[in-house]
């Protein structure tokens, strides 16, 4: 903000000597000499030997004219020091003027006028942009640093104006998500906290039960065969609680972790393909990759469209990731109520009996050496269609990978 109120300043300086040197070269032309007035003075003589009636007001640098039968000192003496003489159907007139440039000062002050008010409309669209844009700009940039910090707490205030309004809208949503999935992250991690410690105090119990049994036996404290066979029953028995308390772990792990929210309504195919192709025709062209969107018939959709392209973003950063960077292909087909959209990239080198496990969450594969990543970006994939009520796949053929993506047509 320093700089641009340097900006201001200056251009206000700027202002102030363009109008200065406007006004010295206006003063400086009324300095100059000029010839001008000999047409005038030409004019003036052929008006009056045609015996027309001359009246100075038609002439700009004639200020006076004289007639006399004969040259008197008095006559050539009198008036302005510029005139000439000049004899007229056997009369002499003097004819007096102005040798130098006659300058209107009203249209120095017209001049002046627009130059302000055109420097003022300049001002006021700085003025207007400070305020519309640059302040509330201001306002925001440290925004997306606090909530890199993980600030979720502060409220961004909303701004009316049309430039900011919808950003700073987004960005509050944001906040607010990040805060509801901080709050169930928290949730979740504290009821699985609290399930395997009492799950941990439960096993104690059946373990301690074991324990002593296995003890008996071991000292032969019990000598019937009945009851050594009742012994060893009970540690079966409390075996088994102990593998279903460890069932309910294994259960509790492997429950859904992230939270993904899906807003079901109808969306035009053509809607979601335009957003990919704006977003990855330069991105891959920079990156040298051949990118090829298929030709496809429009229809309407069943999902949520910001998911939808979500998921299509997902899939081909994956074969940008995982490819050979040759090509990348999204074509598309039809089966009963479905739409099918496969993208398609060159260079796969993941083996066919992996090819089961790439939806898994956490799961990467042998190709994703020397590759960063969470395996968690197809996983994803899989919870947002199952929820839009389509599906996912991938095929390996020949070194193409190809995944595919359902969806289901509007009814």
């Amino acid at each position: 903000m320093r700089i641009f109120r340097m900006f201001v300043c200056a251009y206000l300086l700027l202002l102030i000597i363009s109008l200065f040197i406007i006004n010295i070269l206006f003063y400086n032309q009324g300095l100059k000499h000029t010839r001008h007035y000999m047409v005038e003075i030409e004019r003036a003589c052929y008006n009056i030997s045609k015996g027309e009636e001359i009246e100075k007001k038609e002439f700009q640098y004639i200020t006076n004219i004289d007639k006399t039968d004969n040259l008197s000192k008095k006559f050539l003496e009198g008036g302005s020091s510029d005139y000439v003489i000049r004899e007229i159907n056997g009369q002499y007139y003097r004819i007096d003027y102005i040798s130098k440039n006659i300058i209107n000062k009203l249209a120095i002050i017209e001049v002046n006028l627009i130059i302000i008010l055109l420097w003022a409309l300049l001002l006021g669209i700085i003025i207007y942009i400070n305020k519309n844009i640059l302040l509330p700009f201001v306002k925001i940039q440290n925004y997306s640093y606090e909530l890199s910090k993980g600030n979720l707490t502060l409220p961004l205030k909303e701004v009316k104006g049309r430039y900011f309004g919808k950003f700073i809208w987004g960005l509050d949503l944001l906040r607010e998500k990040l805060e509801m999935q901080k709050l169930q992250e928290l949730k979740l991690l504290k009821e699985k906290k609290t399930l395997l410690l009492s799950l941990s105090h439960d096993v104690k119990t059946p373990l301690s039960a074991i324990k002593l049994y296995s003890k008996a036996l071991s000292e032969k404290i019990y000598s019937e065969e009945s009851k050594q066979i009742e012994a060893a029953e009970k540690i079966n028995e409390k075996a088994d609680e102990i593998e279903a308390f460890i069932a309910q772990i294994i259960r509790a792990s492997n429950e859904d972790f992230i939270s993904l929210d899906v807003n079901i309504s109808e969306f035009y195919l053509s809607e979601i393909i335009y957003t990919i192709k704006n977003y990855y025709l330069d991105k891959l062209s920079i990156n040298k990759i051949k990118f090829n969107i298929y030709e496809y018939s429009d229809c309407i959709v069943k999902g949520d469209a910001d998911r939808a392209v979500e998921v299509l973003q997902n899939i081909i950063e994956n074969a940008v990731k995982y490819g050979d960077g040759k090509f990348i292909s999204v074509s598309f087909s039809k089966e009963e109520d479905c739409r099918l959209v496969t993208v398609s990239n060159s260079g796969s080198t993941l083996p066919e009996n992996e090819l089961v496990h790439i939806f898994d969450s956490f799961w990467r594969g042998s190709n994703s050496d020397g590759e960063s990543g969470s395996g968690l970006g197809l996983y994803i994939c899989r919870q947002l269609m199952n929820k839009m009520d389509g599906d996912i796949y991938a095929v390996v053929n020949d070194g193409i990978m190809n995944i595919t993506a359902v969806f289901r047509e509007a009814l």
